[in-house]
């Protein structure tokens, strides 16, 4: 199946570096839904066609990573957690909006977890802000309904990489998040980094590494 892409997103996803982390992102194209393998089926049975085609999507890019990464293609099922699960040996995470899918794969030896997500890059509204930012995040904002945006993003990406590892549920306002410093901080102490780009999207990597960076202090 051939992979169209965004060449905006392209040049974002150009600006996130971790060593070893393969990226990739899918433009969502009518019949992705039929991507979507028969072990997989099943999570997505009562889905509407939207997200049944997004998650079809988000799985050919996280299955032409698995080739690059040399394992062989195969299901990505979700656990009663709703998170994917991936081959052994390998870590991963999937994420779309309503356009376009990103998937991150990287080796268990590098990587404890990865966590990735993708926004369009558009303003919050002022409602939505204050859900997504905690009081101190706001107030060092200088561009804040799309800071806002951004922070969701990492936010959203830090908790798929933490939640693996913890099984702790975080709300927003559980990660602070410290843009300068490319780091995050969740409510139990665990300290995640993450790098990001921007373009017509958002894209918000954080992750784990294997050799204990990201690890509950």
């Amino acid at each position: 199946m051939r992979t169209a892409q965004n060449p905006l997103l392209r040049s974002a996803l150009e600006e996130i570096s971790a060593p070893r982390v393969l990226i990739g992102h899918r433009v969502i194209t009518e019949g992705d839904e039929q991507a979507l393998l028969a072990a997989e089926r099943g999570a997505f049975s009562t889905s509407v066609i939207k997200v049944r085609r997004a998650s079809g999507a988000a799985r050919v890019v996280a299955r032409e990573l698995m080739r690059r990464v040399g394992v062989a293609p195969q299901p990505i099922i979700k656990s009663a957690g709703g998170m994917p699960l991936w081959p052994d040996g390998l870590v991963g995470s999937l994420a779309h909006d309503a356009t376009v899918a990103v998937a991150a794969v990287a080796k268990r030896s590098d990587y404890l977890s990865l966590g990735i997500d993708i926004e369009p890059a558009e303003p919050l509204t002022a409602d939505l802000l204050a859900m997504v930012a905690t009081a101190g995040e706001r107030a060092a904002m200088r561009e804040a309904p799309l800071e806002g945006r951004l922070l969701f993003s990492i936010k959203e990406a830090v908790y798929k990489a933490a939640y693996p590892l913890d099984g702790v549920f975080l709300d927003h306002h559980d990660v602070q998040v410290d843009l300068a410093a490319r780091r995050a901080i969740a409510r139990n102490g665990r300290t995640v980094p993450f790098v990001y780009g921007r373009a017509s999207h958002f894209v918000a990597l954080a992750f784990v590494r294997a050799s204990g960076t990201g690890t509950v202090r």
